[in-house]
């Protein structure tokens, strides 16, 4: 056994200890991983505990504003969930194991399927800030990838984003009425946000929405065997597109204000599963 995969089963042991009351009859249906500005669908949890990261065993915190760095273990909708609240990133200096490593610890734990989110920008006026897009493709622009190295894998990328999730949550979109755009996303390394320049080679790439994260995870998901979906909060319009210097405080902001939608998706996504 790698040093990694000590680190990842001494995670596993700790979180196994401390999520028993929650989770005594009832595995985790899904892990959920909140994004840039989405923590706030925490409050929907109950029954919960809350678990900071820096006090799991090998757990890389994260420094981004926006990222509260907890999980918590308790059920939404009636369905017990495990929900990672924030991530760390590739631009934070941080390397593709430590970037994953919380995707190892869900697979460890024995849960099978995991949902993540993102802050992105958008790479054509059809979406607006605010909006939520169904991440259907992506495309790998970070220059890493986490199964890299004297353990490397060979794994079909052909259907990284499960099917039958992607249609589901667009039965819940369509029920609620909640607009979800489908769309391809391009991960970058970041910080820098991209310039107009790249912004219009994305677009003619195919891409439909630009972000600094979620890619290495669904890679390394998919190499676990988990079940994956992935939806992008559209938090502003690229470079180019608008008239206004990008911030993170942007992003941020229009997190907020996309979160009644975003909760309404995910908890009735939970519920039908």
């Amino acid at each position: 056994m790698s040093t990694f995969d000590e680190k990842i089963k001494q995670a596993s042991a700790f979180m196994s200890r401390k999520t028993g009351s929650v989770f005594a009859t009832n595995k985790p249906v899904i892990a959920i991983v909140l994004g840039s500005g989405l923590s706030n669908f925490t409050s929907r949890v109950r029954g919960h505990i809350e678990i900071p990261y820096a006090d799991i065993p090998e757990f890389p915190v994260s420094t981004v504003p926006g990222h509260a760095g907890k999980a918590l273990a308790g059920y939404v909708a009636g369905k017990p969930v495990l929900i990672w609240a924030g991530r760390t990133h590739y631009y934070e200096g941080r390397s593709p194991d430590e970037i994953t490593f919380y995707v190892r610890l869900t697979a460890a734990m024995g849960i099978d399927t995991i949902f993540l989110s993102n802050a992105a920008g958008a790479l054509t006026r059809d979406f607006r800030p605010g909006e939520l897009m169904l991440i259907e493709d992506h495309i790998n622009l970070m220059g890493m990838n986490p199964l890299r190295g004297p353990d490397y894998k060979f794994i079909d990328m052909t259907h990284a984003y499960n099917l039958e999730l992607g249609i589901l949550l667009d039965q819940v979109a369509q029920d609620l009425g909640i607009e979800l755009h489908h769309g391809i996303y391009v991960g970058v390394a970041g910080p820098s946000y991209e310039t107009p320049a790249e912004i219009r080679a994305f677009g003619k790439l195919g891409g439909h929405a630009v972000g600094m994260s979620t890619v290495p995870e669904v890679i390394m998901a998919r190499s676990l065997d988990l079940k994956v979906a992935a939806v992008s909060c559209i938090t502003n319009l690229a470079a180019g597109l608008s008239p206004a210097p990008l911030t993170h405080e942007e992003v941020k902001t229009a997190a907020l204000h996309a979160e009644q939608a975003f909760g309404d998706l995910v908890e009735g996504m939970i519920q039908r599963l």
